[in-house]
């Protein structure tokens, strides 16, 4: 039995966030009023989450042999991660984003991978054999496709599942689906994978229902409109979103994910399991700490 019930194939970004009134124009150069770091990536922020719900996570994937690096490793020890086998790269730096934000709250950013396209297959499934395999893996699509299919086949040997959260949305192959247990998308990702219009829960359902599979269920989150659970086979769960004063959205995607794996991974079934990360992202959109 492996002594871990997460482990998280993914990326890791130290973010550079700066307050300006406006985003800059062509040319221009803006007076900012206030900047700070951010630890992110999805994968790391999905690690952190799926510990905050009480999973023992384990965290696969690699930073630069710089500051940064320094920073994301620091930050998955006070988040309670393993991080074994998150590797310091010496070719490359670590992952890192610019993000502007202006007073009205939007944003441009800039994203440099770095790092975080070093993994190769075969170094990824030897990492997953070290570290035992775990009843669920996080998947997203911030690394490349044939590290997350070698992740897959690698846990899935184990017979552990694979939870992939497919952010950004990308084209997904055919062997890499069937490796996918439970497919996570948000309305914007359910319509590009399905090429049908997502605007509700009714529509979401059959976007859903499209991407399922007999042995793959699919999780649609819709914000404040709650969410649709796709059971293999075609059973269809509407949730309704958790009434509360929302502080900030931002993250509650990589809270939602990160404590369902937590979830299914203490043995829940999928359908308590969404009840469980749609009221853990209700708090974290409140500002209001796990339940």
């Amino acid at each position: 039995m492996s002594e871990f019930g997460v482990i998280v194939c993914g990326s890791l970004h130290l973010d550079i966030v700066v307050n300006a009134p406006r985003l800059p124009v062509l040319d221009e150069t803006a007076v900012g009023s206030a900047w700070h770091f951010v630890c992110g990536g999805k994968g790391r922020n999905q690690a952190a989450q799926a510990a905050a719900a009480g999973a023992r996570v384990a965290m696969i994937g690699r930073v630069g042999r710089d500051a940064f690096g320094e920073q994301l490793l620091a930050s998955l020890d006070a988040a309670g991660v393993d991080r074994r086998e998150v590797i310091a790269e010496q070719a490359a730096g670590s992952g890192m984003s610019v993000a502007i934000v202006d007073a009205a709250g939007d944003y441009g950013a800039v994203i440099v991978s770095g790092a975080n396209l070093a993994t190769n297959p075969d170094s990824l499934a030897a990492s997953v054999a070290r570290l035992s395999g775990a009843p669920v893996l996080i998947l997203q699509n911030e690394v490349p496709e044939a590290v997350n299919l070698a992740a897959a086949q690698a846990i899935r040997a184990g017979g552990g599942r694979v939870l992939l959260n497919a952010a950004p949305a990308r084209p997904i192959g055919a062997d890499f689906l069937d490796c996918v247990d439970v497919l996570v998308v948000n309305r914007v990702e359910a319509a590009q994978m399905s090429g049908l219009p997502v605007d509700g829960m009714e529509s979401a359902a059959v976007a859903g229902l499209h991407l399922a599979g007999d042995s793959r269920a699919v999780v649609a989150t819709l914000g404040g409109a709650g969410l649709v659970l796709v059971q293999p086979g075609g059973g269809v769960t509407m949730i309704d979103a958790e009434e509360v004063d929302v502080v900030s959205t931002h993250g509650a995607g990589d809270c939602f994910v990160g404590t369902l794996a937590a979830k299914l991974a203490a043995g829940r079934d999928l359908l308590a399991a969404c009840r469980a990360a749609n009221s853990a992202a209700a708090r974290f959109v409140a500002g209001l700490p796990p339940a």
